[in-house]
């Protein structure tokens, strides 16, 4: 989360009056991850979350609310998009569509254990699941056509080194067949930073902004390469998401890939963040070496699925 738009005081107050919350008490910045503005807002209702989309078409942003909305009421700790007497879920703010959610407990944690890694696998999948009949979600937005696009992009900015091996890996990416998958919504970026933790469970699963339909698989590997720093943790958090959804023998033999696949996916991600910045007043830039030498050590040592 960062802040690329700035938001008033009293065109805040004017904003918030339609969803009967008592009067504003404050609002401040949140400097963390890339993509949108975000807010805490107190009012006398509470203490919420302020998201302004800064890249966001309204039919995308209808389905990331209402996903999150549909998670929330299976029974997942998702933020709630509050909406008004109309029933809308978002608004125009500062020239911006914009949402308020409720603000979950907790904190996240920098260096899950075992336990905690076994627990957002079982988290992971009770989202698939929850997610399953969802109707009509969109393509992961980005997917294999967006690294494609976003490669060839950033291309001709890169170091030789650098420009080689992402030319290599979207040639090796574009031969697999992961028509045999199984599909459904993930989530897509479910870092430590995006899970919150309160009395040793999670509390809060946050950044629903890079949802869509894509293999589930690959949501299985953005997380083992974010949270698991040993052998122990991966397997702890496949025992978390098997307890829950089987994992298929497909699956198991497209895992070397799809690790791949995950962190070439957060490495265009940070390049272009780099590369291609967008002017904000708060904003948090990520390191992109870690996901190349992430993605190199994939390469050198392809590790099969632990069973």
């Amino acid at each position: 989360m960062s802040v690329y738009t700035t938001v008033g005081r009293e065109e805040l107050a004017a904003w918030l009056q339609p969803l009967g919350l008592g009067e504003l008490r404050e609002h401040a910045g949140i400097a963390a991850g890339m993509q949108n503005s975000n807010y805490f807002v107190t009012t006398a209702g509470g203490r919420f979350v302020l998201t302004l989309f800064e890249h966001i078409a309204a039919a995308e942003l209808d389905f990331y609310l209402a996903l999150q909305d549909h998670l929330a009421g299976r029974g997942l700790p998702s933020p709630r998009p509050l909406a008004d007497a109309a029933g809308r879920r978002w608004r125009l703010l500062a020239g911006k569509p914009a949402a308020l959610l409720t603000c979950l407990p907790g904190a996240a944690v920098d260096t899950p254990d075992d336990a905690q890694c076994q627990a957002v696998g079982r988290l992971l999948a009770e989202l698939h699941l929850a997610a399953a009949d969802f109707p009509a979600p969109p393509a992961n937005p980005c997917g294999a056509a967006w690294c494609r696009a976003t490669g060839a992009a950033l291309l001709p900015l890169l170091t030789p080194d650098e420009a080689a091996l992402l030319q290599d890996e979207l040639a090796f990416q574009a031969a697999q067949d992961q028509s045999a998958l199984p599909r459904g919504i993930i989530h897509a970026d479910l870092f430590r930073d995006n899970v919150l933790w309160a009395d040793g469970r999670p509390s809060g699963v946050l950044d629903f902004y890079f949802a869509g339909a894509d293999c589930l698989l690959l949501d299985l590997a953005v997380v083992a390469n974010d949270w698991c720093f040993s052998d122990a943790a991966l397997a702890a958090l496949l025992a978390g998401y098997r307890s829950i959804r089987p994992v298929s023998a497909t699956e198991a033999l497209a895992w070397p890939a799809m690790r791949r696949a995950a962190a070439l996916r957060f490495w265009l991600l940070r390049l272009d963040a780099r590369h291609r910045p967008r002017a904000g007043e708060v904003v948090t830039l990520k390191d992109p070496e870690h996901f190349r030498r992430l993605l190199a050590a994939f390469r050198l040592a392809p590790a099969a699925l632990p069973r």
